[in-house]
């Protein structure tokens, strides 16, 4: 173990400047139909109160901030203000067993500090700070220490998806890796330690019920490449040691243990991303063992877990429909207790929270047409109790799509004006997720920038979008979610092209003006479609991948191919081969624009340029445009809004 003084020489005025900054300002926006955001929900254990990190978007201003509500009517209990700081952001927050208080993390990332804080009574206490990254504030069960994850001197933000450190100098020796650990502070203040083991990387981790140590998901090594290989295991708080629980060959998320402290609980499953999180649920024996799937065969995917005595309440994905399930782990039986056609999201743990008894839950519900509200209640009543985006009206029509190919049910999203004028066909975008392990699901359309701008843009320009989910999506089971392994542009984009035809059933769309679009995965799959279907006239690709081959040695996380290709690019190039766009360019047609982030680590720059340089060499009509220091996802708004004017110029250019 580390011990590291929360108040070292030339950091004590940084901390303190951080939270003047996060308690400073109001929460609210003087700008007419400014839209509340709502992320980072906790419920405390006898839930009657909400803790949300709560964004007010106007034109003029962002204000954001902690909020407190009473889970029956919403009401606003306390405001713990974070004012205007650029780079300044809250993390979920944590309560207190007693329910009293809050702890949460707060970054100033152009600083590069984060610190811990407890919030009571309508003050904010700063117990400690790193030099570095942290998140995931969780209390010890007596109550006395609070537990989160530090990278002390980080290179990068924490996450593949971030803009790579840069890859200067001799690369690849030792002490050029970021360690993410798990650290303790006393909830009175004191010093901060960190506790696992200094050469590995922790992804998740969770007290045990005794308080005595931690269950953990972690890796040696490269923090960004080693999830996919990373095991289950428990770290003694007094010691550190590290002793691995179960190395299963799934991808894991969530690990919990449960109140009885003698079964650990993760989903797990075929995952392409970290944060992405789907699968079944597992559970092994606290002292190690081999894993057991307790949900096998169930139609949907798992993606929220929280022990309530011996059962598991969960959240789920299944068709179009979040709901929430419970798990008897010991009869592998799952009940349904709630669903609606809506996208759900709660905290760290899953897409709802809990109260300690299991009988009252609460989540952010929002879809197409309506905008993100709190929704509370009993199990099986939720009900919506913020009313803050009521006014906000529909700017589009939106269904759900279903239909069946080569044995398969698989389900998608189609998009439109409110209004359609009769007789007149409409061009239709397609647009394929990233992942591959994720799906589409609803999300407002607002008529502002707050909410899914790009498809706003596009509906206001007169164009459908629909939004499939293919195999290896989630929703359907495990077995349709990996039922692409090994098949990238096989199957996956037969059930596209079907879902294509089925949309055009359901809308009023001109199938001689297909455009298609997509990012990271949906990058790929872009490339893949315009080098293998001249259906499409026009198509934008995002952080693609034209060549497999080439790619295995140019990102930083080999290691997520492996379980989706079946071995590495060195032992069976054959099947990366066979997958790669660029194998098929002298097949490619289509005009298509092409972008990606300088420094990005998931999906390199080169793979990008190896396509747009193959589209020049074939008199394809081509663009590519590098934003710079950005990552896999682009982070600056400049850079957003440049992207979508792009992509629909590019768009009315070949299809109106």
């Amino acid at each position: 173990m580390t011990k590291m003084q929360t108040r070292q020489t030339g950091r004590v005025t940084r901390v303190a400047t951080l939270a003047a900054l996060l308690a400073s300002a109001g929460l609210a926006s003087a700008d007419p139909g400014a839209m509340r955001s709502y992320r980072g929900l906790a419920m405390n254990a006898g839930g009657d109160r909400i803790a949300a990190v709560e964004t007010v978007d106007g034109e003029s201003k962002t204000s954001t901030g902690l909020v407190v509500r009473d889970s029956r009517d919403g009401k606003i209990v306390t405001i713990y203000p974070l004012a205007d700081c650029h780079g300044c952001r809250l993390d979920t927050p944590s309560w207190s067993p007693d329910g009293k208080t809050l702890a949460v993390i707060g970054s100033d990332t152009k600083a590069g500090i984060a610190a811990v804080y407890v919030l009571r009574d309508g003050k904010m206490t700063a117990l400690a700070s790193v030099k570095g990254v942290a998140s995931t504030a969780r209390w010890s069960p007596d109550g006395r220490q609070i537990g989160f994850l530090a990278t002390v001197g980080a290179k990068k933000l924490t996450g593949a998806v971030e803009a790579g450190a840069r890859q200067v100098g001799e690369i690849g020796v030792a002490g050029d890796e970021d360690a993410q650990r798990v650290a303790v502070v006393p909830a009175a203040g004191g010093e901060v330690r960190l506790v696992s083991p200094a050469d590995t990387f922790v992804y998740e981790y969770d007290w045990t019920p005794d308080g005595n140590g931690f269950v953990v998901t972690s890796a040696k090594g490269n923090g960004d490449n080693n999830w996919w290989i990373a095991t289950l295991g428990h770290v003694d708080a007094a010691s550190g040691k590290l002793r691995v629980l179960a190395a299963p060959k799934v991808q894991m998320n969530m690990p919990h243990v449960s109140p009885d402290g003698r079964t650990v609980a993760f989903i797990g499953g075929l995952m392409s991303d970290f944060g992405s999180v789907g699968g079944d649920v597992y559970t092994v024996p606290i002292e190690g063992g081999q894993p057991v799937d307790v949900t096998p065969g169930y139609k949907g995917t798992f993606n929220g877990i929280a022990w309530r005595g011996r059962e598991l309440l969960a959240s789920v994905l299944a068709g179009s429909d979040a709901g929430i399930a419970s798990v008897d782990p010991a009869a592998r039986s799952t009940r349904l207790l709630w669903k609606g056609p809506v996208t759900a999201s709660g905290s760290r743990d899953g897409r709802f929270v809990f109260s300690a008894d299991g009988k009252v839950a609460a989540s952010v519900h929002e879809d197409f047409e309506h905008a993100p509200r709190i929704v509370a209640g009993r199990l099986g009543e939720l009900a919506p109790v913020t009313r803050d985006n009521d006014d906000f009206a529909p700017q589009v029509a939106a269904r759900s799509v279903t239909w069946t190919n080569e044995g398969h049910d698989v389900q998608g999203w189609l998009i439109g004006p409110p209004k359609v004028d009769p007789g007149k066909k409409y061009p239709m975008i397609v647009q394929v997720h990233g992942g591959p392990a994720a799906a589409a699901t609803p999300r407002y359309v607002a008529a502002g920038d707050n909410g899914n701008p790009l498809a706003r843009d596009l509906v206001r320009a007169g164009y459908f979008i629909f939004m499939p989910n293919p195999r290896g999506s989630y929703g359907q089971g495990s077995a349709f979610g990996s039922a692409n392994r090994r098949d990238f542009g096989g199957g996956d984009w037969r059930d596209i092209l079907t879902g294509v035809d089925a949309a055009i059933k359901h809308a009023p769309v001109d199938g001689e003006r297909l455009g298609l679009m997509g990012h990271s995965y949906g990058g790929f799959m872009t490339m893949w479609g315009v080098t293998h279907s001249t259906r499409f006239k026009a198509a934008v690709a995002g952080a693609g991948i034209a060549n497999w081959i080439s790619y295995y040695g140019q990102n930083g996380i080999d290691q997520w191919m492996v379980p989706f290709f079946g071995a590495t690019m060195y032992d069976d190039p054959a099947v990366y081969r066979a997958a790669s766009p660029i194998e098929s360019i002298k097949a490619a047609k289509t005009p298509t624009f092409v972008y990606v982030g300088e420094r990005d680590v998931e999906c390199p720059p080169a793979q990008s340029f190896e396509f747009w340089h193959g589209l020049k060499a074939m008199g394809v009509p081509t663009t590519l445009v590098v934003y710079e220091d950005e990552g896999h996802s682009l982070r600056k708004p400049e850079h957003q809004k440049d992207l979508r004017a792009r992509e629909l110029g590019w768009f009315d250019k070949y299809l109106k």
